[in-house]
């Protein structure tokens, strides 16, 4: 059974840093796929950042420069390290998987895995 499970959620003054962490099991997430989305309250869900099999990264274009996605595939984990948070990063958080190969991207309809989110809340 495939699993992904976020932590490292928290709240944090603006300017501030925090990194995320997304722990999969019952699969190996080197070949796959993977990104951050974030979704706020009455908003879309968002895609943040993506990376791929190949370690290709992609990036909205309100995060880049300040996050940074990577994964440690020996711990079978990704990460989302976030500086200088403003408010507006303000949401919960979701790790995603897709079920295969693929070139990084941050559409939501290629990533069939997801984990249950956590909250970012970013205070001016």
């Amino acid at each position: 059974q495939v699993q992904l499970v976020e932590s490292g959620g928290g709240s944090v003054e603006a300017n501030g840093s925090l990194r995320l962490s997304c722990s999969a099991s019952g699969y190996n997430l080197s070949a796959r796929c993977m990104a951050w989305f974030r979704q706020a309250a009455g908003e879309e869900r968002e895609g943040v950042a993506g990376v791929d099999s190949d370690g290709n990264t992609i990036y909205a274009d309100s995060v880049k420069g300040r996050f940074t996605i990577s994964k440690d595939n020996a711990k079978n984990s990704l990460y989302l390290q976030m500086n200088s948070l403003k408010p507006e990063d303000s949401a919960i958080y979701y790790c995603a998987s897709t079920g295969h190969r693929l070139r990084p991207t941050l559409d939501p309809d290629y990533f069939r895995y997801w984990g249950q989110g956590t909250q970012v809340t970013v205070s001016s």
